[in-house]
């Protein structure tokens, strides 16, 4: 059941992207149209799928609810503010210890050099 499921989800997954790779997207109206249809997704040719007002934002997640698939949350990635691999790796496996953090600001300061006359009136060496 859980490996059908699982092939199920990764069939939709492939239309899902494929939907969105052949979108045409129609500059005049700024709006991204289904090309094709897309019955698994439930989308017909013609649907706008993008567009900058006026239109049913699509989601995955739903797709997967009106498809009864079991935990659907578990298919897609959470919000990156949420949780997920990268938030893990930058809180705990990447933190930087106060020591490395605030070593660059007791370096010493190099004092700058003085800057030489210009020669030629700063025109260069190849001018008259």
């Amino acid at each position: 059941m859980v490996l059908k499921q699982n092939a199920f989800v990764d069939e939709l997954r492939v239309e899902w992207k494929k939907l969105w790779n052949e979108r045409l997207n129609d500059k005049v109206r700024a709006e991204g149209i289904a090309v094709d249809d897309y019955s698994s997704l439930f989308i017909d040719k013609g649907t706008i799928i993008h567009a900058t007002r006026d239109f049913k934002v699509l989601n995955f997640k739903e797709i997967l609810k009106q498809h009864e698939v079991q935990d659907a949350e578990r298919y897609i990635q959470p919000n990156p503010t949420v949780g997920g691999w990268n938030k893990f790796v930058k809180d705990n496996i990447t933190k930087q210890s106060p020591r490395k953090k605030h070593a660059a600001d007791e370096l010493p300061v190099k004092e700058k050099k003085e800057k030489t006359q210009l020669r030629k009136s700063g025109r260069g060496w190849l001018h008259m």
